[in-house]
């Protein structure tokens, strides 16, 4: 397993991490296979979505925004339940079929580690398995 670390800059962040996926997996030396992507943490999660026009990510903190707002009726003492909750409506992995040593991503595909409780320094796990 390979480990980098990324740091966020704001509340929410959605930090595009396809170079480092892409290093990781270039530094086992498997070529065809699958790539997992998990991130240890409860209020950062990971994603593919768009990545050629940053609206979209922007269209996406917005409505994650609106529909759990910071500021809501939150029992969580730490004070970061609407992080939590934007993380597991993420989701916790994303699985990359590696084709010829590559990620198979399509054309506007990127993978983003989405910081929902920044600024933090987050680990990014990335574990690939042969076929």
């Amino acid at each position: 397993m390979e480990t980098f670390t990324v740091r966020s800059s704001a509340r929410t962040d959605f930090r595009q991490i396809n170079q480092e996926v892409s290093t990781a997996v270039k530094a086992t030396g498997i070529k065809d296979g699958i790539c997992v992507v998990f991130v240890p943490h409860t209020t950062a999660r990971v994603t593919i979505n768009e990545n050629a026009d940053p609206a979209a990510r922007e269209d996406i903190e917005s409505t994650l925004d609106r529909m759990v707002p910071w500021d809501g009726p939150y029992r969580h003492a730490e004070g970061n339940s609407a992080a939590h909750v934007k993380a597991s409506m993420v989701g916790h992995a994303a699985v990359i079929p590696i084709d010829r040593g590559r990620l198979a991503l399509g054309t506007w595909q990127g993978i983003y580690l989405c910081e929902f409780d920044g600024p933090r320094t987050r680990n990014v796990h990335v574990q690939v398995v042969s076929s």
